[in-house]
């Protein structure tokens, strides 16, 4: 293995190649289409840090490029290989073979995050609340009797909100039939219905450093004549005349420590993302886990960024803290047999 050197001067930003043949619909294309842009955006920030930037696919010829350029660390970026979400493990796996530092999850936790019924039992066996739930892996199962509705219908291996859609709640059988059908047979894989949490959205933001450091923020929703207020695929991916929700500071150390733990259990490394519903019980209900989550400056319009600078925390200094810790990680590596996770193996 090459010296590790704490301060880069060469990085790699490797981000998901888009095509649209390689997606099922045009939503989840939507999700990653500006894959390259971002990761340009990311480029410029890199330079302000004295460190040279290339870019490199999630493809093929990733291995042979990485080989070649014998750069210092990578920064991960890549959501999905060929389409497939369930693939973005293979990149930390290839990056491990090539022994090249590389920010975010390791392996097991990027095949974790695109298993939301596996991280949902985790969660579940490791004391972190979340809603009644069940997987379909046909529309025809039998429903679990213990389920209440309304019901929230999820794809159990894509992230982004995709086909979080007003259509995506049931009040009914009938209606929930339909939609794991349509689901199932669209994107070819199960489905995650879990009972919708009436009340507020939280987000969490977990950055590692020094220490673990959760940033809160719930979103305040423009939605007075909605039924059911959650943040749908639209709101996120589609421009509006007015902005559907905007982030507030929010604080609870009881919730902060169900993050910590539920970093621990999802594998995660680095930086990690939660969604949070809050009922009118005032009692938690982790709803989604994201490794690797959307990372951006604020400009971008990430949630990580833009909760951080809630914090006055810059996307600068995100990203210094982010290699910094990578770069002591891999340190770590070569005098210990540590894993991703900073556990003695």
């Amino acid at each position: 293995m090459k010296k590790i050197l704490l301060h880069p001067k060469t990085a790699a930003i490797i981000f998901s190649e888009v095509k649209r043949e390689y997606f099922p619909t045009e939503a989840q294309y939507l999700t990653e289409k500006d894959a390259f842009r971002d990761a340009k955006v990311i480029a410029n920030y890199l330079r302000k840090l004295k460190i040279k930037p290339v870019l490199y696919p999630a493809n093929k010829l990733l291995a042979y490029r990485l080989r070649k350029s014998n750069v210092d660390l990578v920064i991960n970026l890549a959501a999905s290989v060929r389409g497939n979400e369930y693939l973005a493990s293979t990149v930390p796996a290839l990056l491990e073979l090539l022994e090249i530092p590389y920010t975010g999850a390791g392996i097991l936790g990027e095949s974790l995050s695109y298993n939301k019924f596996i991280i949902k039992k985790l969660l579940q066996q490791n004391g972190v609340p979340v809603p009644n739930y069940q997987l379909f892996n046909s529309y025809t199962d039998p429903i679990d009797s213990t389920l209440r509705f309304p019901l929230i219908s999820k794809l159990n291996e894509i992230h982004g909100a995709v086909e979080i859609t007003r259509q995506a709640v049931s009040e009914n059988e009938k209606h929930l039939r339909e939609r794991l059908k349509f689901l199932i047979k669209t994107y070819n894989q199960p489905v995650v219905v879990e009972e919708f949490i009436v009340g507020r959205e939280i987000t969490a933001i977990l950055l590692e450093g020094l220490n673990k450091k959760v940033y809160l923020a719930e979103k305040r929703f423009n939605k007075p004549n909605e039924k059911y207020i959650f943040a749908t695929f639209e709101d996120q991916w589609l421009e509006s005349k007015v902005e559907p929700f905007y982030y507030q500071k929010y604080s609870d150390s009881i919730l902060k420590e169900y993050v910590k733990k539920a970093f621990e259990v999802a594998e995660m490394f680095d930086y990690g993302k939660f969604d949070i519903r809050l009922d009118q019980s005032g009692r938690y209900f982790f709803v989604d886990a994201n490794s690797n989550p959307a990372f951006g400056s604020k400009e971008l319009e990430c949630a990580i960024a833009s909760i951080l600078d809630l914090y006055e925390v810059t996307f600068i200094e995100i990203l210094k803290r982010l290699i910094e810790n990578t770069m002591r990680d891999a340190m770590g590596k070569k005098l210990l047999p540590i894993t991703k996770n900073g556990n003695n193996s």
